[in-house]
């Protein structure tokens, strides 16, 4: 807002429970102020109007930009893998997107995991939320392009019918079933869990593919190409981008943009370039297209 940055950190340890939210000034970058603080993993942040919503383990709140201010719990106890869920994101006609990680009971998700889910007119304060899509092992971070079309990675841990299963970028659609656990990779059915030809054919295919583990963190559509996706992978240390057009048979492999970042996290838009923080060392880097 106003030319700061507001940014999420975890402040120590990922589970001492000391995360704080910083506001960043523009013009001074040592001009800090903690927002909030003893946060609990907190994974997302997101700004609509005057309000500011907060993702930590298990739980959505909402407060304002002021310093100390109270925070509203929306949402709490969410299903989760145990670890955290995943970011937050405004979309152009300014409904929030957050995700509850996918967790399950042999072949049965739990109820209201692996969910990805929107508040309407978030400026306007908490509202009831709506079911946008289901079926992710955990729809981390989120984008829309400049048609209207809604992006998800996916991660995807743990071994189905022995193999490993890759991280993914697919498109989603309202009611659309990412069809985990019974579906990974590019549609293919894991038999342990029920899965089959015919399940995993109704769940979108895999845009393109980042392998297993890569562990997609953040997504935006790159300013200097609106046809270009921009999406960190935390745990290969790697920028990559991937081209909007739809692949004409295999899904998309990732073209490396930018390494040299050890756990690259988060991007945001930047005018014509974009910010990138790392996880590792805690320091944000802006790149551009040249």
């Amino acid at each position: 807002p106003n030319g700061d940055l507001v940014i999420a950190e975890l402040g120590g340890g990922e589970n001492e429970g000391v995360g704080h939210i910083l506001r960043v000034a523009g013009n001074d970058l040592g001009d800090r102020t903690v927002l909030q603080q003893e946060l609990d993993k907190p994974t997302g942040i997101a700004i609509t109007g005057d309000l500011l919503w907060i993702m930590e383990r298990d739980r959505l709140s909402v407060t304002t930009l002021e310093p100390g201010a109270v925070r509203t719990i929306v949402a709490a106890d969410l299903p989760s893998n145990g670890r955290s869920e995943g970011t937050l994101t405004v979309t152009p006609d300014g409904q929030l997107l957050y995700d509850t990680s996918g967790s399950k009971r042999g072949p049965d998700r739990v109820a209201g995991s692996g969910t990805l889910f929107g508040i309407s007119d978030a400026a306007q304060g908490p509202q009831a939320p709506v079911v946008i899509a289901t079926g992710f092992k955990h729809a981390y971070a989120h984008v829309v392009d400049r048609d209207g079309q809604l992006w998800s990675v996916e991660m995807t841990d743990g071994n189905f019918d022995g193999q490993r299963a890759s991280d993914e970028l697919v498109s989603i659609l309202p009611g659309d079933d990412a069809g985990w656990p019974q579906c990974v990779d590019d549609n293919r059915p894991v038999i342990e869990y029920g899965g089959s030809a015919e399940l995993c054919a109704a769940s979108p295919r895999s845009h393109a593919l980042f392998g297993p583990g890569a562990t997609p963190t953040s997504i935006v559509v790159a300013p200097w190409d609106p046809d270009t996706f921009i999406v960190t992978l935390w745990l290969t240390g790697q920028v990559v981008s991937i081209p909007r057009v739809e692949p004409a048979n295999e899904p998309h492999t990732p073209r490396l943009f930018l390494d040299g970042i050890t756990s690259p996290q988060h991007l945001l838009v930047d005018g014509d370039g974009v910010l990138v923080s790392d996880h590792e060392t805690g320091q944000i880097f802006r790149i551009t297209a040249g």
